[in-house]
């Protein structure tokens, strides 16, 4: 559990920098470059091979995919939203639409993992409206994420970082202080926000509506490395804002949190919680509210919980 004073606070970052060594007999070499230090922990030795085991899995589920007609969630003249589930690519997903438009874009993306609504679009024009309206943040997201860890100390928080790759090719959380900085492999650190609050802790709760206040709660602009204390290990059903949007975002702010989500075995998640082995990570995109890219009309969509989730109410 992270503990922090209820007002916005910035943590205080150690600087590092390089050394270099001299020879007398040689010129100084060039120091190397100071590159940021990434906040978040490097990816766990068993992610690797998990990970490939559910890649494996879900390319060969590809080839006998097909969209049942219930998780088609909205359709017009120019879009179409589906629910789609866990362990399916986005790409499987539009080559089973294929058959029905001979042309449809992806207007946003979810992790092989990640359930709820995928937006496609049927024509390209109206599809670069859209992921213009993504970019400048006119659409807004919710996502439900299942968690473990110790009982959060807020209602309400959100979480501004830094997000890049390390020079691994790992995502990985970053200072606030170092967006703009230069990373390893030749991009910079951007930055990174999201909002959450909490729904459940060990069944105590309820799915609240989606907050349209704006309320951020608590601030936590991130410049050193979480300290995660030891404590009972719950089970946190959270809801997530995000107000950008970073490959993994929500994934990493979970981790930084001390709250990983289960079966996200990337970003320290657990895959075996209470007797059940899990074979994907627990985040579903809850809703979708955006301006329609040809009429103007305000569009509302929410995708229904997978099982998970709404197991996690019932306790």
């Amino acid at each position: 559990m992270l503990s922090f004073d209820p007002k916005p606070f910035v943590f205080s970052a150690v600087a590092m920098s390089g050394s270099t060594s001299h020879h007398p007999e040689r010129k100084t070499p060039v120091a190397a470059e100071n590159y940021p230090v990434p906040l978040s922990p490097p990816l766990p030795a068993i992610s690797k091979q998990m990970e490939l085991s559910r890649a494996m899995t879900a390319s060969s589920n590809s080839s006998i995919f097909s969209l049942s007609p219930s998780d088609i969630l909205y359709h017009d003249d120019h879009l179409i939203a589906v629910n789609k589930h866990h362990g399916i690519y986005c790409e499987t997903l539009l080559s089973s639409l294929a058959s029905q438009s001979h042309e449809l874009h992806l207007a946003n993306r979810l992790d092989r993992d990640t359930s709820g609504i995928l937006l496609l679009t049927k024509a390209h024009k109206v599809a670069a409206k859209l992921v213009k309206a993504f970019t400048e943040h006119r659409v807004k997201k919710t996502y439900i994420a299942l968690c473990t860890g110790s009982p959060p100390n807020w209602e309400r928080v959100t979480v501004r970082s830094g997000h890049g790759r390390s020079k691994f090719g790992a995502w990985r959380v970053y200072a606030a202080s170092d967006v703009g900085r230069t990373l390893p492999g030749g991009s910079a650190v951007r930055s990174m926000e999201t909002s959450f609050e909490v729904l459940s802790v060990n069944g105590n709760g309820s799915l609240r509506e989606v907050s349209d206040s704006g309320n951020e709660g608590n601030v936590l602009v991130v410049e050193e490395k979480a300290v995660k204390e030891d404590g009972n290990e719950s089970e946190i059903v959270v809801r997530a804002y995000p107000r950008s949007g970073r490959t993994h975002q929500i994934r990493l702010h979970c981790q930084y949190l001390g709250i990983s989500i289960i079966g996200d075995v990337k970003y320290e998640g657990v895959y075996e919680w209470k007797g059940t082995t899990h074979h994907a990570h627990h985040l579903h995109a809850e809703t979708l509210s955006f301006e329609h890219p040809v009429t103007g009309v305000d569009v509302m969509l929410r995708a229904p919980l997978p099982l998970w989730a709404t197991q996690a109410f019932q306790h």
